[in-house]
This record gives C-alpha cells, structure tokens and sequence, in this order.
C-alpha cells in the first residue's frame, strides 16, 4: 500500500515524485527527527501539545482520604527526587518522534550492564533513576514467538544504545521487565504506533519550500540587477568592458555608490517579489486539520479577540483529551503499576487512585473580576423593581440569570439568612435599651458609677 501512495491512471503518473515527496515506505526516524530538530512547524507539533499536557503539577489522589495517604506521600516524594514529570514529557515527546517510545527502569538488583537482560528479580526493589529513549536507540531485538503466551507479537529484548561519560556510546540489551513501552495512535499493531508528523510530512516539505522559495525570491528580486543596453554607433573596447563589470561588482558589493560609463545605458530591472501569506495559511489549516493544533497555536499569532478566545477553547478541550486518551492511560498509569508492582510504591489503599492534573478551565484574575462586575450590574438591576421577585423568584435569578450552581445558591441563602438573624436580634437589642425606665417614686439615693 506504501509503494502506492501518489500513483494515479494505473501507475503511469507517480505524484510524489513530481512534486518531490519520498515515498511513503522510505520514511524513517531519522527523516521525523530531522524535521523536529530543523524545521519550526514540525517541532511545534511535538512540542506545543507535549508542554500544555504535562503543565502544572500531577498528583495521585486516594479519593475519599481526609488526609495524605503513604501512596500519596510516596508519589509525591519521588517525583521530588527523580523529577519524574518532566522525565515523561520528555518520552511523550520522543513517542511522538517515532512509532514508539521507551522508559528504561534502573532497579537495584542490576550491578552490571550485563545484568539488564535478566528479568526483574522478585521482592522489594528500589527505583535509581528512570531513562526515556526513543526508537532509533531503542531497537528490538526479540519477540514473542510462542503463541499460547500473554505477550504473544511483543517485545521480548530491547537492544538500547546510551551515551556514556566520555562521549562514547555503549550497547546494552534490556529485558522488558525494565521497560514502559509506549505508543501513541496504534492500529493493528500494539507494538508500533504512529509517527505525529507522518501524516503532514509532504505539508512541512511544501513549508519548506514555500518559505524558502520566499526567502530566496525576496534575496534576489528586491535586488534584481541591471539591464545594461549599448548605443548602436558605440564601439566598446575590452578594456571598458572589463572596467564596467569591475564597477558593477564593486557596486553590487557596496563598495561603491555611482557608476562611471560611457555609451551604455544601464537600468535596474523590475522587482519580481509575490505575498507567500495565503499558501502558508493553506498548508498550516491542512496541518491543524491533521493534528487538532488550532492554526494560531501553531503560529503563535492573535488574529481577534472572538477567534483567540475561540481557538483557546478548543486547544484546552483537545489538551484535556490528549490528557485523558493518552497521558493518562498510556504514561501515567503504566508507569505507576511498574512501581506499584516493584513495592517501589505502596499500593492504593482501594486498589485505585485519581490522576490529578492542573485544571485548564480555571478563571483568570481578570476573567473573575470581569464576571463579578457583570453579576454585580445584574443584581442591582434586578433590586432595582419591587416586582422582580414576583415575576423571578430569587433562586431562579441566581441560577438563569447570574449562572450560580445550587451548592452556590445555597451557600448564598445561608449567609444571607444568618445575617438577617444577626441583624434582627440585634435590633432587638437596640430596642430595648431604647426603652424608657419606669415611673415611680424618685430616689434620694445618688447613682454609682456602674449605674
């Protein structure tokens, strides 16, 4: 199916080759991870998603705890030491680059680099460090062949190649015990996923030529050069000839200003520059199509208040997505029952735990103040009229029109409540230390100075 990718009128016409695309089975990891490293677009696609996906602190919740659980306080305690969220930004981004991606488990029953091939050896181990690789070093070496096995089609031995100290490299191979395999948009396959820019890659060769072609358009058309055109009755000898091309050199070189001739008539030509904007806003709405990334968070341009607003919106939703399809159960919770089943963490109490990201959806400052000012001019409006509440009764103004849950409303009917209390045993008070003393015979008896 790769081999004919492009080919129209029955193989007679190859499309990719006429436009300069390679073809689909030619792609390799070094062709996405080229692209990531050079090219702006196609790191933004990587990245931009990875970076507001692990954003904010991630959390292990117990639910229904009062207090810090010893799951919770050991998540808490390595993330600390190991730094483990950025650790697996970065194997969501290098999963991302290929079909796979790989996090290698140091344990402390591994003293040397032999000892990575056995499996993990049972009891209480202790985690050292954690290690994300992509494919290109992260080869497989063997499957599993036996077809009554759980992991019948999966990886058995990984071959990984790490850098040492001194610049070098050295081989290990590394049973999958030791190892998170992950994958990002698998088909048939649960080994091999697919590349986040396979699908756009004949989009950011036409950037590349869109831009560049612009670059190199610009260079040469703003300055295009001179038509130089010879009077008729003009004989012009070797000498002047070679004295002008010297000057027009020293011209072109700015390391002159005028020229000097005599019998040629020189003209700068016309510049010939075009507006790439609409084919570059083309090929980066085929891209948003592709990936989900709103053109604007690509380009990282405000174009309107209603749009960015619009487009703000849906990258949080299609954020919090990526979140729940693929952080959560493809990195996170793996990973997790890798440590759970180590006794590197202490298992739930209730065999479950809540993922707690950062909240996405959460106001700003100024959206807060914004939205108190506006409830605050609807309710004076609405005090406004003694007929209000017989028409809209005040609960049902709190949730139609100023938007408040019923745990607000509520909250707010309590308050108010025990403030008219207060203010009402207050008054009494007042009242009766208001009151008048009763008439009766004077007394002869001076007051004290409590009275």
């Amino acid at each position: 199916m790769a081999t004919k990718m492009g080919m129209q009128y029955s193989g007679i016409r190859d499309v990719y080759q006429a436009l300069g695309y390679p073809p689909a089975n030619q792609l390799k990891y070094s062709d996405y991870l080229a692209k990531y490293l050079r090219q702006d677009i196609a790191k933004a696609v990587i990245d931009r998603p990875v970076r507001a996906t692990w954003q904010g602190p991630l959390e292990l919740v117990e639910p229904n705890k009062t207090e810090d659980t010893p799951f919770e306080l050991a998540w808490a305690k390595l993330c600390r030491d190991i730094g483990v969220k950025a650790i697996l930004s970065r194997l969501d981004r290098l999963t991302g680059i290929g079909r796979y991606g790989v996090l290698l488990l140091g344990l402390d029953d591994v003293q040397s680099r032999e000892g990575f091939v056995k499996p993990v050896k049972e009891g209480k181990r202790q985690l050292m460090y954690i290690r994300p690789f992509g494919e290109d070093v992260a080869s497989i070496k063997e499957l599993e062949k036996d077809p009554k096995s759980p992991r019948y089609g999966r990886p058995l031995i990984y071959e990984i190649t790490a850098a040492d100290a001194n610049g070098g490299s050295f081989v290990v191979q590394v049973h999958y015990t030791r190892i998170l395999h992950v994958t990002d948009e698998p088909l048939e396959s649960d080994v091999y996923g697919t590349p986040r820019l396979e699908a756009i890659y004949n989009r950011l060769l036409d950037l590349d030529k869109i831009v560049g072609g612009d670059a190199e358009m610009f260079w040469r058309g703003a300055r295009p050069g001179f038509e130089g055109k010879v009077d008729p009755e003009y004989q012009m000898t070797e000498a002047v000839k070679n004295d002008l091309l010297a000057q027009v050199n020293e011209y072109e070189h700015d390391l002159r200003r005028f020229l000097i001739n005599e019998g040629v008539e020189l003209k700068a030509l016309a510049q010939q520059i075009a507006d790439p904007g609409p084919h570059l806003d083309s090929i980066l709405k085929c891209i948003s199509a592709e990936t989900g990334i709103p053109v604007r968070v690509l380009s990282g341009s405000e174009r309107g208040e209603l749009a960015s607003s619009q487009d703000t919106s849906e990258w949080k939703e299609y954020v919090q997505t990526r979140r729940e399809d693929h952080a959560e159960p493809n990195i996170v919770r793996p990973f997790v029952s890798l440590l759970v089943k180590y006794e590197i963490l202490p298992a739930p109490a209730e065999e479950d735990y809540t993922v707690k990201w950062n909240d996405l959806f959460s106001l700003s400052e100024k959206a807060r103040v914004e939205i108190g000012k506006n409830r605050a001019t609807a309710l004076r409006e609405y005090t406004y009229s003694g007929m209000a509440e017989t028409i809209l009764p005040p609960d049902a103004f709190f949730e139609i029109c100023l938007g408040l849950t019923r745990d607000q409303i509520t909250l707010i009917t309590g308050m108010r409540d025990e403030m008219l209390s207060k203010e009402e045993l207050y008054n009494k008070i007042v009242e009766s230390l208001e009151e008048p003393e009763p008439v009766g015979p004077a007394s002869t008896q001076e007051p004290t100075e409590d009275e």
